[in-house]
């Protein structure tokens, strides 16, 4: 019996060692997928002959004493927001219900050229624009550990896969905090990497357009260092993403953690953290003020600013045009959109909307310099565990703890840290400096090994 609660590392290892085969754990991943999914509906499409076929090859290449990379044989499932050649990619858009592409997405490609195995697509909203995981093709998604409340979104059906060990990792994007706020909600580690690091080449939202800089691709699995191995599989320029920088990626492992400055906050001056939010970031305050960092309460200034920002900029400034641009190009009627919150904004003159960028590069300027006193920054992911479905619209302004990093285009990663009276996770999120992900992850790892981080669903 494979063990599917381990890590991507240690299943790696066991395939590179002999102890497990790739056919047989893929064949494991595959069986869980069909425990987990008629409750949850979180795996939405399976390639399952191709995957088998992949994965004997795979065991076929090992006994040859060949290696196809860090992640041979190992499977994955990868968010339907990315296109994958000869599996339906439906971007979540009733047009492309039956939509087979040609060619994978850029990460998909590097995944795989890394020994990966994609077993399928996770559910996603449309486009990716909600925090709650449904759509007009397959529905909602569930939370794993309580299904009357969501996972969040965009990337639901991502960590509802990884959370419930059907998978040891998927790939999300987040334009808001679509990959923060649903590994919050359902205990998984994930981390949104620096604006211009990872290409969204084959992915909806793609490069481009003006809120390019918002949407960013980023790995999300059980543990820390998953995320570290992953990472560098995926970042860098294609040459098709105009906007990706060739900035190398430090290792965590050498992030000198003692010389580290923290700040953190539980008030982002929009909306409080709940109490047992709040409470856990202050306990993994005090648990690495124990070990090796200093830490300060301050709130970098502006940013209570962010909601005022991000909502005309996501959907009100251009009255609806870039969402009706995407449901022409996908050939979804509007009147089959689940997005009429965007289709109905009102739109901005252009003073307005000069002014609406103007403010956004003041934001942007005043953030930054937070950087000369700190090096990271310990805050929630959102102010609440996660809400029962349906209930988003009542707390929306608790959702601007993740945004407030996308209008800046800082990394930042979230980690379980602790549980609620209802036995919701809570994860802490960690912010860092442009192009420093590895002071985000190696400050993730230490609050993993102090409060434990994942824990296995035992409910399904």
């Amino acid at each position: 019996m494979i063990n599917l609660n381990l890590s991507t590392s240690q299943l790696a290892e066991g395939i590179r060692s002999g102890e497990i085969t790739s056919l047989a754990l893929t064949k494991a991943c595959l069986a869980r997928i069909t425990t987990i999914n008629p409750p949850l509906n979180a795996v939405v499409q399976v390639d399952r002959e191709q995957a088998l076929a992949r994965a004997a090859a795979a065991d076929e290449a090992l006994s040859r004493g060949e290696s196809w990379g860090p992640l041979h044989g190992v499977p994955f499932t990868i968010k339907d927001s990315f296109d994958t050649e000869g599996i339906i990619s439906t971007w979540g858009t009733l047009g492309r219900a039956s939509f087979v592409p040609k060619e994978d997405a850029t990460v998909v490609k590097r995944l795989k050229a890394a020994g990966g195995i994609l077993l399928g697509k996770t559910n996603t909203p449309e486009f990716t624009l909600s925090f709650e995981t449904d759509n007009p093709i397959y529905g909602p998604t569930f939370n794993a550990h309580d299904p009357s409340r969501m996972p969040g979104g965009s990337s639901g059906g991502a960590v509802t896969a990884v959370t419930t060990a059907a998978v040891p990792f998927d790939i999300g994007s987040d334009t808001g905090g679509s990959i923060r706020l649903p590994s919050h909600f359902s205990g998984v580690a994930g981390i949104k990497p620096t604006t211009g690091r990872v290409p969204r080449t084959g992915h909806c939202p793609g490069p481009g357009g003006l809120v390019n800089e918002l949407t960013q691709i980023g790995p999300i699995a059980r543990t820390t260092a998953d995320l570290a191995l992953l990472l560098p599989l995926i970042a860098g320029p294609d040459g098709r993403d105009p906007y990706i920088v060739p900035v190398p990626l430090p290792n965590p492992q050498e992030v000198d953690l003692p010389s580290l400055r923290g700040a953190w906050y539980v008030d982002n001056g929009i909306v409080p953290a709940e109490e047992e939010v709040a409470q856990v970031v202050l306990d993994v305050v005090e648990g690495l003020k124990s070990t090796l960092f200093s830490l300060h309460e301050e709130i970098p200034r502006g940013i209570e600013q962010t909601l005022d920002l991000i909502g005309p900029l996501m959907r009100g400034w251009d009255g609806g045009a870039w969402v009706r641009r995407l449901l022409k190009r996908c050939g979804t009627a509007e009147s089959d959109s689940s997005l009429t919150r965007y289709l109905a904004a009102p739109g901005f003159s252009p003073a307005d909307t000069e002014a609406l960028f103007d403010r956004l590069d003041h934001f942007r300027i005043n953030m930054l310099k937070f950087w000369q006193q700190y090096d990271f920054i310990i805050c929630p992911p959102q102010a609440f565990p996660a809400l029962k479905n349906g209930s988003l619209s009542q707390n929306y302004r608790g959702t601007s703890y993740t945004m407030s990093f996308n209008l800046t285009g800082w990394p930042a990663g979230v980690v379980r840290a602790g549980t609620s009276a209802d036995g919701l996770p809570i994860g802490v999120q960690v912010v860092a400096p442009p192009w420093r992900e590895d002071i985000v992850l190696a400050v993730m790892q230490q609050i993993e090994n102090i409060f434990g981080g994942w824990q296995p669903v035992s409910s399904i």
